[in-house]
């Protein structure tokens, strides 16, 4: 394993090297559709959570951010009892107060969001201005302002795990779903997708920073082959909390759980960052390029990842 310690010195420099993109960034932001991510958020402000609230803030000020995306576990422990539930308030709506987060929050579902409701988390989204998640699993579009055309497909990886079975999905509570017919639909959508740019949102990862991790297995099986038969460019997850980058078949994997609680280590195996800090990601995406830069809860720059695609760059 790769401890935070022994790698304080390399997030040093990449930071160093982020912060001087950033302030360009931010000044080039009306060519590029702009957004943040996050996960793995919901303790009442606890764990840095409130802290990196502040540091989304101010980035997405800085940077024009459209929305921002909620990868999952959105509340802990053991998600909401309902629409009323005072977690709304407590862990969100009195958290990510800042003018520039009242932007849609585009949401997944998590592993403890299935402990509670989850049908309450989709309710929600007639209650609130600003919550987003109108089915377990969706897509969206957007276009950036030099033209670039982007599809967006959010999937509820917990049905995906199989070790969430294992009690009857008494637990997580997945008992009922569907997992077959939630990867037929996606096969379908992102073969149908012409945009220039596919991403794909899941609470669980594909390639993970944890050697532990019980569902990165059942997500390479199962939905890394559609990836890559369609050609999707970007995998934004959560689940283990950690802020980390890896590529692998030209794709690339982008984990943002880094919204309150961290785990105690991880290791970059194959990817080239991973980190303990508390914090998030902030991506710019245009017709050249995505580019994900990604900041902790002092508002510190960890790391730069570039995603380049020759169909992208020659446009």
């Amino acid at each position: 394993m790769t401890s935070l310690s022994r790698r304080a010195a390399l997030w040093a420099l990449t930071g160093a090297a982020a912060g001087a993109f950033t302030a360009r960034w931010a000044r080039a932001a009306e060519s590029a559709l702009t957004f943040l991510a996050v996960g793995d958020w919901g303790r009442d402000g606890a764990f840095h959570q409130a802290e990196v609230a502040q540091q989304m803030g101010v980035t997405a000020d800085a940077i024009g951010a459209r929305f921002v995306l909620a990868v999952g576990d959105n509340f802990y422990e053991d998600g909401v009892t309902g629409v009323d539930d005072p977690k709304w308030k407590t862990s969100f709506e009195d958290i990510y107060t800042a003018p520039s987060l009242q932007v849609p929050w585009q949401a997944a579902l998590g592993n403890h969001d299935y402990h509670g409701d989850t049908q309450a988390q989709l309710d929600y989204s007639k209650k609130s201005r600003r919550w987003r998640l109108p089915g377990r699993h969706y897509r969206w579009s957007e276009r950036a302002p030099d033209g670039a055309s982007a599809d967006f497909f959010v999937l509820d990886t917990s049905p995906f795990v199989s070790s969430y079975w294992a009690d009857g999905g008494a637990k997580v509570k997945v008992a009922g779903q569907d997992p077959k017919a939630q990867l037929a639909w996606f096969d379908d959508a992102l073969g149908s997708s012409t945009a220039d740019w596919k991403i794909v949102i899941g609470h669980h990862p594909i390639w993970s920073g944890r050697d532990d991790d019980d569902a990165a297995p059942d997500l390479r099986a199962k939905v890394d082959p559609i990836l890559g038969r369609h050609g999707a460019d970007l995998y934004i997850n959560g689940h283990d909390h950690l802020l980390g980058h890896w590529e692998s078949a030209g794709r690339h994997y982008v984990c943002c759980g880094g919204g309150s609680k961290m785990d105690d280590a991880c290791d970059v195996g194959h990817g080239d960052f991973c980190s303990l800090r508390s914090g998030f990601t902030a991506f710019r995406l245009s017709r050249r390029g995505i580019e994900a830069i990604y900041r902790d809860y002092t508002g510190a720059e960890l790391h730069l990842a570039r995603i380049e695609r020759p169909h992208a760059k020659a446009a």
